[in-house]
């Protein structure tokens, strides 16, 4: 009986939604985890997508793509990015810092403008419900990543009370060790795991809902494919082994050391 009461907030993704006994609960923080390449921003595209749709006031912050380059991703998935801006229904924030003034737009990567600037643009586009991406968190811990932890909760915090259901997502990089995305894991209401292997010559991609507090969603590895015209669309479960889809254990092991790091540096950080 209390799970009915709980309000959720459709990816975009209907077989997704599926597996998540309806969407996103209302105004939870997701963290969407996993390597470049997997998926994390085209899910993003479909969450904005939906709730441009369905009346939502929607932000999108670009960490690592310019704004014109989520637009035209979005359009090649059907999505008119471009018209839902000019109709207010859209900020995109772009966060390459580009000279020249451009009022959406971020001069620094600190936690604190990211904070400031969504909640102006939160104001802009005026009262109701709103939909959050930041695509990704990475970039604002690269020169400090034990500061993950400390600073995906600052944003946690400050922005969940400005009526946002939030995608955060975080790459694993296969070469560095700077971006990983415990920060945003540990404080989280729920994650979703993108991953991808090779076999026999061809990408696979992968996704996992590995928490949803509220939520009896589905434990099972999903495989997955980016189509044009379509976006992201779920195949269905697959039967692989761990060590099928799992991580080197150098990029383990090296996940591990920045976790740690991080929780020596923000001890008092919790979720």
């Amino acid at each position: 009986m209390m799970e009915s009461a709980v309000e959720r907030v459709s990816t975009g993704v209907l077989k997704l939604d599926e597996m998540l006994h309806g969407g996103i609960p209302k105004g939870f923080v997701v963290a969407v985890t996993g390597e470049p390449g997997t998926g994390k921003t085209v899910l993003c595209i479909h969450f904005i997508a939906k709730g441009v749709e369905e009346g939502d006031k929607c932000i999108y912050v670009t960490t690592e793509e310019s704004r014109e380059s989520i637009i035209k991703q979005a359009a090649q998935f059907g999505f008119d990015f471009r018209k839902a801006i000019l109709d207010r229904r859209l900020i995109v924030i772009d966060a390459l810092m580009r000279p020249g003034g451009e009022p959406w737009s971020l001069q620094t990567l600190n936690p604190e403008e990211l904070v400031s600037k969504v909640i102006e643009a939160k104001k802009h586009l005026g009262y109701g419900d709103g939909r959050l991406v930041v695509d990704s968190m990475s970039a604002f811990w690269l020169d400090a990543p034990a500061m993950a932890r400390r600073h995906s909760y600052y944003v946690k915090k400050v922005l969940s009370q400005w009526g946002f259901t939030i995608l955060l997502t975080s790459q694993y990089a296969i070469t560095t060790s700077e971006a990983f995305g415990f920060g945003v894991e540990h404080i989280s209401d729920g994650i979703i795991r993108f991953r991808r292997m090779v076999r026999g010559g061809r990408l696979r991609r992968f996704l996992l809902i590995e928490k949803m507090r509220q939520t009896p969603h589905d434990l099972r590895l999903h495989e997955i494919e980016i189509r044009g015209g379509e976006g992201l669309v779920i195949l269905g479960p697959v039967e692989l082994r761990r060590e099928d889809v799992a991580l080197p254990w150098s990029v383990v092991r090296r996940m591990l050391e920045a976790k740690k790091a991080s929780e020596l540096e923000n001890p008092d950080v919790d979720a």
